[in-house]
């Protein structure tokens, strides 16, 4: 009787080291994405063009209740669109960034993600680059001139201090935008149609970061504004850098925390990740 035939084991590629191997790697990611959405200029300077309107329409909302009252919350109009400034510009640039990982359902239902997580390259970092939009661009930088804007014409007594956070709170913004992302994303791997769920959190803490949070009240401001840490991104660095004190008690210092909350989320997000793809199991076991 023929002795049984032990073929040698496959070994899975490692993960390329960090340098620029990897560099070069995600740096033709991006180079192909960029190219093949530019292909079409026509198509893409219209998409530019278009992908500009949500932003402009909440900007135009503001505008529109202002229309017919004086204050909103206990703010004026100035005071606001600092708000609206900063929660324009973290969520759009997160959105351009961070926000393609929503398609990470669709992966993990047709099998795609075993293929992302076959190559030698980190599974998230592949999954912002497969389909980056870069159309999205026109939004983001539509956000930063509405915060620019917004900061000089609301009366702010510049400090070192107040300038600091004017540059550390919208990035914080987008960390804090693009870790929720990430986190609600991970549901996926448990529930594969959560898309909506995470939708009603992502989309729906940028329409609560776009006004004051004082025009909230009870259980749902203390559960998305800081519960859910809402307040950081725009209004409590308003707050701080308007120089105001919280109508909600809180003291001054609360204002200046937002790179923190930023980073606490961040971490939670990680966490949140690298336990979801330990969990995931193939489609095709």
């Amino acid at each position: 009787m023929a002795e049984p035939v032990t073929l040698p084991r496959q070994r899975l590629p490692r993960r390329l080291r960090p340098g620029a191997g990897r560099l070069r790697a995600y740096g033709a990611l991006l180079g192909a994405q960029a190219r093949s959405q530019a292909a079409y200029r026509a198509s893409f300077a219209v998409d530019l063009v278009g992908n500009v309107g949500a932003t402009v329409f909440d900007v135009v909302t503001v505008l529109v209740i202002f229309g017919v009252t004086r204050e909103l919350g206990g703010f004026t109009l100035r005071e606001t669109l600092v708000m609206v400034g900063l929660s324009a510009c973290a969520f759009a640039t997160a959105d351009l960034l961070v926000g393609n990982v929503e398609r990470l359902p669709a992966y993990v239902r047709t099998g795609l993600f075993d293929a992302v997580l076959l190559r030698p390259l980190g599974a998230l970092p592949q999954l912002l680059l497969m389909d980056l939009p870069l159309r999205k661009v026109s939004r983001a930088v539509f956000g930063l001139a509405v915060l620019l804007v917004a900061l000089a014409r609301a009366g702010i007594e510049w400090t070192p201090g107040r300038v600091a956070l004017a540059v550390a709170a919208p990035l914080a913004g987008v960390v804090f935008f693009g870790s929720l992302f990430v986190a609600t994303a991970t549901v996926s791997f448990y529930w594969t149609d959560s898309g909506e769920l995470a939708n009603s959190v992502t989309y729906g803490g940028k329409e609560f970061t776009t006004y004051p949070v004082t025009i909230f009240d009870g259980w749902f401001r203390a559960a998305f504004a800081y519960g859910m840490g809402f307040a950081f991104v725009s209004y409590q660095p308003a707050l701080a850098l308007l120089g105001r004190a919280d109508p909600l008690g809180l003291p001054a210092w609360v204002g200046w925390v937002s790179p923190a909350v930023a980073l606490v989320a961040a971490a939670l997000a990680a966490a949140a990740w690298r336990v979801g793809v330990r969990h995931y199991r193939s489609t095709g076991s």
